[in-house]
């Protein structure tokens, strides 16, 4: 049975109402009002690495596959059609053939055929005519050799070498389809898809409006007329709004443990739900700029690094500490504590680990009187400022004197993929719990999302291994391998992972928040408005 909670289940009062959306008959039509936390650097889902596009758009496309939006947890299991029908491996496990729904069209009236899977991959490799200007997942698909058709209605997936979580790349909220027609400038600002929502307005700092699809090829979807997301920056002002009633929806877990509290006494009707996030909040330095091109000075700060205090500062003791891959018990690749108790920083004593850390930094000539001074670098919203705060209080325990710099949403991406910074205090989310998203995504050599740029040949090739093992025991002690090697190497020092809350009012039917992404929920196709 499916329970929803309450938002007083975060003070320990849970009250589930079971089966909801299903108990009773959908309601055709109105808007649904969802507030967004700041303007999106464009439309485009493939040239972005945030949930600020990924979330208001996900509704305009469609993937091949995609992660049952009814469904709690994303996994190989809850894989469901989207364009296509149905899909099957061939014997050698190399080729993925998908027969795809005859008579879908694009919002502009234009046939969907196979043709415009093709165009997507090629683009995502770089090797279409169609170019896009950024391409942060083109790493997923590293191992695909090309994509082939075989009349409108079937496409094939060609592997170099075997990869069972092929599939789970393609069900991510990251992987619509594009249109061949539609050229990529186009799509960030006026987006083009097949969807059960077509594009009205994108207005930064405004606006952005969808309107229902009338000849969405799944018959009777969706349910609501239109969606409006009006843009709030300010997070205080932006949750009021939603207690007086003038949204259905917060975004996506915006409601921070802390703020949870306010929500139940202000709003002890609105339904919340507290998950984790799949996003860390972790260190990055830039390798490449002096003096943080020393090894001992980033040693130093990942020494400084007091994890329990960031998560009972910030999430009031609800946070996790983990690795890369989503902690337990919600992450398939989690951690056990006997593991983690094995990372440098992750056990012993706060105070030792900071000892060890100032002499390092007196040893290069820094101390209390002649600290090192840096440009801490951070994204300018709320879940990137606050613990960029306390990176700087504690950083002044190794004779760093940090300077805060907030870099507005369209800039901030774009800014650290260009190494255009010193220190950052980074937010990194993941679409899909699966290290041939997490890992291949953030620490191979030639990912555009490497941010640090850091580069080590054996990370490469445990990358490659744990790829092709289908036991998931053993994929678990590679993976675990690339964690130890990653921290040892302060890659980029995960500091924790946090959980939060997406609050709805009652009236608000046939939405599912996943247990394990923020990112593949938002099709939005089942919700529907009981009032």
């Amino acid at each position: 049975m499916k329970v929803v909670w309450y938002a007083t289940a975060a003070l320990g009062l849970a009250v589930g109402i079971g089966d909801v959306g299903t108990a009773f008959a959908q309601k055709p039509g109105g808007t649904l009002r969802i507030y967004h936390r700041d303007t999106p650097a464009s439309a485009s889902i493939h040239e972005e690495a945030t949930v600020s596009t990924q979330l208001p758009f996900m509704a305009v496309f469609n993937n091949l596959v995609v992660y049952d939006q009814q469904a709690k947890q994303n996994n190989m299991s809850t894989i469901v059609p989207d364009l296509a029908t149905s899909w099957a491996w061939d014997d050698s496990k190399t080729k993925l053939t998908f027969k795809l729904n005859q008579g879908v069209k694009w919002h502009d009236g234009k046939p969907f055929t196979s043709e415009d899977v093709k165009c997507t991959f090629e683009m995502l490799q770089g090797k279409g005519k169609q170019r896009l200007r950024k391409n942060p997942r083109a790493i997923w698909f590293r191992n695909l050799k090309e994509v082939t058709t075989n009349g409108p209605l079937e496409a094939t997936f060609v592997l170099e070498k075997p990869q069972a979580a092929f599939l789970a790349l393609l069900a991510s909220g990251y992987t619509p389809i594009y249109a061949c027609h539609v050229n990529p400038a186009d799509m960030r600002t006026k987006p083009v898809g097949t969807g059960p929502f077509k594009f009205v307005e994108f207005k930064g700092n405004e606006v952005i409006r969808l309107a229902k699809n009338p000849d969405y090829f799944k018959k009777g979807k969706p349910y609501v007329d239109a969606i409006e997301m009006r843009i709030i920056d300010n997070r205080s002002t932006r949750i009021l709004a939603f207690q007086a009633g003038e949204f259905d929806m917060t975004f996506s877990q915006d409601i921070t443990i802390p703020l949870l509290k306010d929500m139940v006494k202000q709003a002890p009707k609105a339904i919340c739900e507290t998950k984790p996030q799949y996003v860390s909040r972790n260190l990055i330095v830039n390798r490449e700029a002096a003096p943080f091109d020393n090894a001992e000075v980033r040693k130093a700060m990942a020494l400084a690094i007091d994890r329990k205090a960031f998560i009972d500062i910030l999430t009031e003791g609800k946070g996790d500490i983990g690795g890369a891959m989503l902690p337990l018990p919600e992450g398939a690749f989690g951690m056990p504590p006997e593991e983690l108790q094995k990372m440098t920083g992750y056990g012993g004593d706060v105070a030792a680990n900071r000892a060890q850390g100032r002499k390092i930094m007196e040893g290069l000539g820094y101390s209390a009187s002649k600290p090192l001074k840096v440009k801490i670098s951070t994204r300018n919203i709320a879940i990137y400022r606050d613990p960029a705060v306390i990176l700087i209080d504690q950083l002044k325990q190794i004779h760093m004197e940090g300077e805060l710099e907030v870099v507005d949403t369209p800039l901030w991406h774009a800014k650290v993929a260009r190494k255009d910074y010193q220190v950052g205090m980074n937010l990194t989310g993941v679409a899909v719990d699966d290290p041939d998203a997490n890992l291949v995504e953030n620490y191979s050599c030639k990912s555009e999302r490497n941010y640090t740029n850091y580069c080590n040949p054996e990370v490469e090739k445990l990358i490659d291994q744990q790829s092709t093992i289908t036991d998931p025991a053993e994929r678990k002690k590679v993976v675990w391998k690339i964690e130890q090697v990653l921290n040892d190497d302060l890659a980029r020092p995960i500091i924790y992972h946090d959980r939060a809350a997406t609050c709805w009012w009652p009236h608000v039917k046939g939405f599912v928040g996943h247990e394990n992404s923020i990112y593949n929920n938002w099709r939005l196709e089942d919700v529907w408005l009981d009032k």
